[in-house]
C-alpha cells in the first residue's frame, strides 16, 4: 500500500505546490481533482488541479515530469458529479467531462479514475438503476477502451434536504453493489472504498472487504463521528448528527481496517480526505489536519517507502 491525500482540501493551490507538500510531508501519492473549471456546485467540488477539457500529451508530459521530480505519484484522478441527475442537459455534461478525465487518465499512464455513480434522490433505487443501465455500461465500455478503471465512491451524497430522502449517489451499500457489478461484469469497474460513509449508515465496514477484494481499486482514509446526543435528539431521519473528521478522530477503528485490508491483500493506495473543519480552515489548519491524519495513518504503514 503507499499513502497519499486528496488534493480537493487545496483549491487555492496549483499541483507543484500539492507535489511539494506531498514530498515535504513525506506522502507517496496524491488523488487528484479534475473537476471544469468554473464555480463549484457544493463544498470540495469544483476543484482543478489538472485542466483535463482539452488535455494534450504535451500537458500530460509536463504532469510527468512533475511526478518524476517530485518522486509523487498520482494514484487516481478524481471527479464526483452526479452523473444521474434528474436534469438531462447537467447529466450530460457530467458524462462528457467524465470521459475527458479518462482520456487524461490514459495519457497520463494512470490504472483509474474515481467517481459516484450518481442517483436522482427523489426517485428509488429501481428508478435509478433503470436510469444506470442506460447511461453506465457505455461509460464502463468507454474505460475499457482506454485501459483505465473507475472506482465508485460509496457515499450516500444524503447531507442536506434538497438531497433528501435518496441521496445523490445509489451506490452505498453491498446490496447495490452486487447489483450493479452483476449488470456490468467489467474489470475497469470497481470501488473507491471509504469506511466513513458505513459509520454513519450503522454497517459494517470490514465485512464487505472480502467480498470485494477484486473490486477495491482505490482507500479513501476519512473518519465520521456520531453525536449520539444529536442523533438521540432528533433521529436517524433527520440531518447533522454525524460530521467528517479526519483518521483517528472519528468512530472508525482503523487497526482494525487496515488489519482486515491486508489480509484480503490490498496492495493499493490509501488516500486520506480531509473534510474536517476543527483544525480551523485556513491553509495552515488544513495543512495541519493532513499532517495530523497522516502521523496516525503512518503507524499501519511498515515501510517508509509505502509512505
Amino acid at each position: 500500500m503507499k499513502l497519499g491525500y486528496v488534493s480537493a482540501i487545496f483549491p487555492e493551490l496549483k499541483l507543484n505546490q500539492l507535489m511539494e507538500i506531498a514530498a515535504g510531508e513525506g506522502f507517496g501519492c496524491i488523488e487528484v481533482m479534475c473537476w471544469p473549471v468554473g464555480r463549484a456546485e457544493r463544498k470540495y467540488a469544483g476543484v482543478t488541479h489538472i485542466d483535463v477539457t482539452q488535455f494534450t500529451k504535451a500537458q500530460a508530459e509536463d504532469v510527468r515530469a512533475q511526478v518524476d521530480r517530485y518522486r509523487v505519484g498520482i494514484s487516481a484522478l478524481g471527479y464526483y458529479p452526479n452523473i444521474l441527475s434528474s436534469d438531462r442537459a447537467q447529466s450530460r455534461f457530467f458524462i462528457s467531462h467524465l470521459k475527458n478525465v479518462i482520456r487524461a487518465a490514459q495519457l497520463l499512464g494512470l490504472p483509474g479514475i474515481n467517481t459516484f455513480i450518481g442517483a436522482d434522490p427523489a426517485r428509488n433505487i429501481e428508478a435509478n438503476f433503470v436510469a444506470f443501465m442506460k447511461v453506465w455500461p457505455d461509460i464502463v465500455r468507454f474505460a475499457e477502451d482506454h485501459d483505465v478503471r473507475i472506482g465508485i465512491e460509496p457515499c450516500p451524497m444524503l447531507y442536506s434536504w434538497d438531497e433528501w430522502p435518496g441521496g445523490k449517489n445509489m451506490a452505498y451499500s453491498p446490496t447495490i453493489w452486487r447489483r450493479v457489478f452483476r449488470a456490468i461484469p467489467s474489470k475497469s469497474f470497481g470501488l473507491n472504498y471509504d469506511p466513513s460513509h458505513f459509520v454513519w449508515q450503522f454497517m459494517d465496514y470490514l465485512a464487505p472487504l472480502a467480498e470485494f477484494r477484486t473490486k477495491l481499486f482505490h482507500v479513501h482514509a476519512k473518519d465520521t463521528k456520531i453525536d449520539r446526543a444529536k442523533l438521540d435528539d432528533s433521529g436517524v431521519l433527520a440531518l447533522g448528527w454525524h460530521s467528517p473528521r479526519i483518521p483517528g478522530y472519528g468512530d472508525v477503528k482503523w487497526d482494525q481496517f487496515f488489519s482486515t485490508l491486508r489480509e484480503v491483500g490490498y496492495d493499493g493506495p490509501v488516500c486520506i480526505e480531509v473534510e474536517d473543519e476543527s483544525f480551523g480552515t485556513s491553509l495552515a489548519g488544513r495543512t495541519r489536519a493532513l499532517r495530523t491524519a497522516r502521523n496516525m495513518i503512518a503507524q499501519h504503514f511498515t515501510d517508509s517507502t509505502q509512505l
